[in-house]
């Protein structure tokens, strides 16, 4: 193990880490990787749905110093929360449901900042995606000021899956986008309400779009025509609490 303690290399103690059920953000592999433990490790990643990426062996030569062994993952300072226990237990508070799903947001601080608002805004959880999302890392707790401590976040396998089953449970799916049909300040968020946010070079996935109840924008009248994406979400989530009375 390095100095950073979120940080654990070397074959036989990233498996032990897996094993005892250790929150595993992500997991590198060096490409081309072999020997007698990697169908073993393999196995444990299958087993516990390890994300993982497969990255040139400079890459790891540059985070190690010590043998890697082609194998380096990085724990997770949260525990992450299965979407359905979230929910239940916002409608047995007898609350309105009010959830954040980040689509392709890659920057710690972005992620941070969200996190952040979205807690300050009574929201009851954070969904990212299992790949294409940026790390929850001590960078990310720190920016966010400790709010990814307290505030729940779940981490989907399968994002359009998430998004279906809240649809379902009864949340009105709500993306922002330039392309909206609809001011934010006009439309209806008094029911439950799951907030997509997209990346800021590409905007919310067309297959999350065509998911949506509705697809709202913010007007611009400056010369540059587009907001940071936490400073977006910070707008959106404002005017759904205040929708859903949670500052009356």
């Amino acid at each position: 193990m390095t100095k950073d303690s979120n940080l654990i290399y070397g074959m036989r103690p990233v498996m032990e880490a897996i094993a005892a059920g250790r929150e595993i953000d992500r997991l590198m592999l060096q490409q081309g990787l072999k020997g007698e433990l990697v169908p073993e490790l393999r196995r444990l990643m299958s087993e516990y749905n390890i994300p993982f990426q497969y990255v040139p062996g400079e890459k790891l030569n540059r985070l190690i110093r010590g043998n890697h062994q082609g194998v380096v993952c990085f724990i997770s300072p949260i525990t992450f929360q299965p979407v359905e226990n979230l929910l239940m237990s916002v409608y047995e508070r007898g609350e309105v449901p009010l959830f954040v799903i980040l689509d392709r947001i890659t920057d710690v601080r972005n992620l941070g900042a969200i996190a952040r608002t979205a807690e300050c805004a009574g929201a009851h959880g954070l969904i990212i995606p299992e790949r294409g999302s940026a790390p929850v890392n001590a960078d990310a707790v720190k920016t966010s000021a400790g709010a990814l401590t307290t505030l729940p976040v779940h981490r989907s396998s399968n994002l359009k899956h998430t998004i279906d089953y809240l649809k379902e449970s009864g949340l009105s799916i709500v993306a922002a986008s330039e392309r909206g049909e609809i001011p934010y300040f006009q439309a209806s968020f008094s029911g439950p309400t799951a907030l997509i946010m997209g990346s800021e070079e590409d905007g919310v996935s067309p297959e999350y779009l065509k998911r949506c109840d509705q697809v709202v924008a913010i007007p611009m009248k400056g010369a540059i025509g587009s907001l940071n994406v936490s400073v977006a979400t910070g707008i959106l989530l404002f005017e759904i609490a205040r929708q859903h009375a949670a500052f009356r």
